[in-house]
């Protein structure tokens, strides 16, 4: 028989030790979350890491291999989904083209046989909120993607739910409506307070939007974590390479000690890492890798005290607001961040110095952090 684990109530939705196989691959392993009551929850990854798996296992489109899924204290691991208090937005909009906006948002209401007096009630609600009023006549084909998926978000509002299931809702849309929507939804969570489980692949929108952050790769979480903590001590190499745009920057070496201090060294050159807070005691001769965000690496009048190196500028990128420079040093390439009005030539030489304070150091062989 199955038992359930008993929880404590400030948990809006709990995952415990959940797997998922299909014959012999393994989609989800031994997964345990906790998701507090309003929280906003972001599953990251890249495609096939499990992130839209597990919520389907949430919303009972999928049945687990083990474990169980509890909402709101109740065991819904085998609970059809209209009877687990969720609400779920899909990638694709799924609006029925032959019904008005008002018709699509009220249809499974009027299929559950909720009352006409309730039923306005809500799609009046959730039209102010999502500012769709004046679109409540028309038909899908008469609405842009944006307001399409303004819709199918309705229609999810309207179930009246503790919860809702984001999946992708916003890849199909161009860049701007991309970013014009993520604050609505941000806005949306702030004025409803509901716990939202909101499924990407892309990290700015997790960044934005997210209490917590979990992140993924091949079924199994690799760091769960508010998304300032995430970006500035992610936990492994995996998490440190895929948060952050561009990518942080990496370099092969090995910890030596000389007077009392440790240094990072790499072909020939040395780094003092004066100012990082190892997470365990470091020892000479191991062998690591030095990680260091774009913004994170100081350029000529940026730099305040600390060691100073040469490099020569490879390529400018300007970007706006700011300057992406790509430094050749010690036989590595790296990035980094200037303001946008500061301009290198290619082959210039500069003087950098990193900020050792928000470094990353990884043991070479785990790619756990140190």
């Amino acid at each position: 028989m199955h038992n359930t684990v008993p929880l404590r109530s400030q948990y809006s939705v709990s995952i415990r030790e959940l797997s998922l196989s299909f014959g012999a691959v393994k989609v989800l392993e031994n997964l345990n979350i906790d998701i507090h009551d309003g929280e906003f929850l972001v599953l990251l990854g890249s495609s096939g890491c499990g992130k839209s798996t597990l919520l389907n296992c949430i919303a009972g489109l999928l049945e687990p291999t083990e474990g169980q899924i509890f909402i709101k204290d109740k065991n819904v691991t085998w609970e059809e989904p209209k009877d687990r208090g969720i609400g779920m937005v899909f990638q694709s909009y799924a609006l029925y083209p032959q019904m008005t906006v008002e018709k699509n948002l009220s249809f499974g209401l009027r299929v559950a046989g909720v009352p006409k007096d309730e039923i306005d009630r809500r799609l009046t609600r959730a039209a102010g909120i999502l500012q769709i009023e004046p679109l409540m006549k028309r038909k899908p084909a008469e609405l842009s993607g944006g307001q399409r998926q303004r819709v199918a978000i309705g229609r999810a509002l309207v179930r009246d739910v503790d919860v809702f299931l984001f999946d992708e809702p916003l890849s199909n849309l161009d860049a701007k409506l991309r970013s014009e929507l993520r604050v609505e939804i941000k806005r949306l969570h702030q004025s409803l307070k509901n716990t939202m489980i909101y499924v990407t692949h892309d990290q700015i929108e997790a960044l934005t939007l997210a209490d917590r952050i979990a992140i993924m790769k091949s079924g199994v979480i690799q760091q769960l974590d508010d998304p300032v903590t995430i970006y500035n001590r992610p936990k492994n190499r995996f998490v440190a390479g895929f948060i952050g745009s561009p990518s942080m920057n990496f370099m092969q070496g090995v910890l030596a000690e000389e007077g009392g201090r440790f240094l990072f060294q790499t072909n020939g050159v040395s780094f003092s890492l004066e100012g990082y807070q190892a997470s365990e005691t470091l020892m000479p001769g191991r062998a690591v890798i030095l990680g260091a965000r774009p913004e994170h690496i100081k350029v000529d009048g940026d730099i305040v005290g600390g060691e100073v190196h040469e490099a020569i500028v490879d390529i400018e990128e300007p970007m706006g607001a700011d300057n992406l420079l790509w430094l050749k040093h010690a036989g590595h390439t790296m990035s980094v961040r200037i303001g946008g009005a500061r301009r290198y030539a290619p082959g210039s030489k500069v003087r950098l110095a990193f900020d050792m304070t928000m470094a990353s150091l990884f043991d070479a062989t785990t790619e756990e952090r140190i």
